[in-house]
């Protein structure tokens, strides 16, 4: 027998569902974004980062990415509302654009950190 309560839950569950299999499915195509950034910071400046790449320098980096999925994860909380909200079908033809804009805003703030936090401290450590 099927109650009023599940009833009332099975949008909330398909909707969590499609959240999930949408944003999770693009996560490693975010982190690799991001990745692009950091690591092309690294290669363009070279010979600072040669002596800079440690253990205790890389911890930082890897405490950063963890941050960056963490915010990753404020997707949901435009997702879920919008499916559940009659423009749901509008919504998910379109949440594509909180995905690549997300991503755009992710990628500067790691190449604002790489520019004006990561490399001057790295140049300092070089004698530069």
């Amino acid at each position: 027998m099927v109650t009023l309560s599940k009833l009332e839950h099975a949008p909330l569950r398909d909707a969590l569902s499609d959240a999930i299999r949408y944003w999770e499915s693009r996560r490693i195509a975010f982190n690799l974004l991001l990745a692009v950034v950091v690591v092309g910071w690294i290669v363009a400046a070279w010979p600072y980062f040669r002596g800079a790449l440690t253990f205790e320098s890389v911890l930082p980096l890897v405490v950063l990415a963890v941050l960056a999925n963490a915010c990753y994860c404020a997707a949901y909380l435009a997702d879920l509302p919008m499916q559940c909200s009659a423009y749901r079908a509008t919504w998910r033809r379109r949440r594509w654009m909180l995905w690549t804009f997300g991503t755009l805003f992710a990628m500067a703030l790691a190449y604002y950190w790489m520019a004006d936090e990561i490399y001057p401290a790295v140049r300092t450590m070089a004698g530069a």
